[in-house]
């Protein structure tokens, strides 16, 4: 069973906002062949794009919107119509996410005429909802390969595509619990709404999480519908649908032909705690190579969905567990955790929910297996953010931290980019077979 896609925050110099997907760098993009396929446009924005076999580069380098972000991991993707070889694009600011599910493109960024999902002559629309944004847009299908991986017909989501954009669904339907309704008359004013570039700060996300789709059975049938697809008779009619699994927005992993169970993100770490760039390596496959072992990474089983958030396990902190409330989630900039009262860590006052100490502090806490009693300490540093982010131009940085408290005013501790700095971070996919067992799980 999935969960539905978690929050990522977008932090730009100087400030910071919420949101749900980040951005790739300015760098050219190589392209990747679709399949035997010829590209016919391509689109950079961000990261080194190569990549063969199983491994795709990606880069921590600014992003492709107009601020430039902080701590976004960003590769490059080729889509292609479904069984075209001549129609396809390469798209650079792509967004890697451990934390979602699935592949999401905006809008403004494709140029290729992709097939559109329909259920009974409708429309298929989703109103994908994070914790601090919403992208609303059609679901469509595209052959997609990364590196020497492809996956055939893959069930996308166009965020903000223009034949949908502003309907009565968007407006007043499709939002985020923090951010809010788009406003019709100037949508791209509202940060939460990602259907923008700039917004998002990516040209995309590519989630490669803990589950194959991005709402599971809970969106197969009516009852308990959390209301993400939509069947659109027009542009500006929409009514809340089921959809199949098959259907659904499918984390690309999952629909590969080999190294299909998992991926691994690798990262350097970071020598005084910040770089102006970095570069690593998504893997995909956990020990279907030689070179995606499990070597002697402790694995943490996270929540199935039995426990009532899928991809979750439990960190202590201050000899308090946050039972289930903890993830490891690439696609959030900083290490989100509980907040002032709980940490004694000061917030900014100009970049709240950031944590800006008056000295860098220094911090432990413990992360728990969701059932298979694997735990294990992490060491960690929280640094002045407003020091940090000001008058620099670096975009990585491992000691970049704020606060985590959900709507209810419950706290959780979100693992973000910066404790993937020198930690090579395996994710396996809900079901899959993998030589440390079955996942879902996280391995470190």
């Amino acid at each position: 069973m999935s969960g539905k896609t978690r929050a990522i925050w977008s932090v730009t110099r100087n400030t910071a906002r919420q949101f749900t997907a980040v951005a790739l760098s300015a760098f050219l993009v190589a392209l990747v062949g679709c399949g035997s396929a010829q590209t016919t446009s391509s689109t950079s924005g961000g990261g080194t794009g190569s990549g063969t076999g199983n491994v795709a580069a990606i880069s921590v380098d600014g992003g492709p919107s107009s601020e430039p972000y902080a701590n976004g991991a960003f590769t490059s993707v080729t889509i292609c119509v479904p069984g075209s070889t001549t129609q396809c694009q390469t798209i650079g600011g792509i967004l890697v996410d451990t934390g979602s599910y699935g592949l999401r493109i905006e809008g403004s960024v494709l140029t290729i005429p992709l097939t559109q999902q329909t259920s009974s002559g409708n429309a298929v629309v989703e109103c994908a909802q994070f914790g601090s944004g919403f992208a609303w847009g059609p679901v469509q299908t595209a052959d997609f390969t990364i590196a020497g991986e492809t996956a055939k017909s893959l069930p996308i989501q166009i965020m903000g595509s223009s034949s949908f954009l502003d309907t009565d669904t968007d407006a007043d339907t499709c939002s985020s619990p923090y951010g809010g309704p788009a406003n019709p008359s100037n949508p791209s004013s509202n940060p939460a709404d990602l259907d923008y570039v700039d917004n998002l700060g990516a040209n995309g996300i590519l989630g490669v999480g803990n589950f194959a789709q991005d709402c599971g059975t809970a969106c197969t049938t009516s009852a308990d519908n959390p209301g993400l697809y939509y069947s659109c008779p027009t542009a500006a009619t929409c009514f809340v649908t089921t959809e199949a699994l098959t259907s659904q927005v499918v984390n690309p992993v999952a629909m590969f032909s080999t190294d299909k169970n998992g991926v691994i993100v690798e990262l350097p770490a970071l020598t005084g705690g910040e770089a102006l760039t970095v570069n690593g390596s998504l893997i995909f496959g956990i020990g279907t190579e030689s070179n995606n072992g499990l070597g002697s990474a402790t694995i943490y089983d996270v929540d199935p969905g039995t426990g009532g958030a899928p991809g979750n396990f439990t960190t202590v902190f201050g000899a308090i567990p946050y039972t289930d409330e903890a993830f490891v989630d690439s696609g959030s900039e900083a290490l989100f955790f509980l907040d002032s009262a709980a940490t004694g860590l000061l917030e900014c006052t100009d970049i709240p929910p950031l944590y800006c100490p008056t000295t860098n502090a220094s911090l432990s806490a413990e992360n728990e297996a969701f059932s298979n009693g694997n735990s294990g300490t992490v060491n960690f540093t929280i640094a002045n953010a407003d020091s940090l982010l000001e008058d620099t131009s670096d975009d990585a940085f491992s000691t970049i931290g704020g606060e985590g408290e959900n709507e209810d005013g419950s706290l959780y501790f979100d693992w973000g980019l910066p404790f993937f700095y020198g930690t090579n971070v395996y994710v396996a996919i809900d079901g899959a077979s993998t030589p440390g067992g079955t996942g879902p799980y996280v391995a470190y």
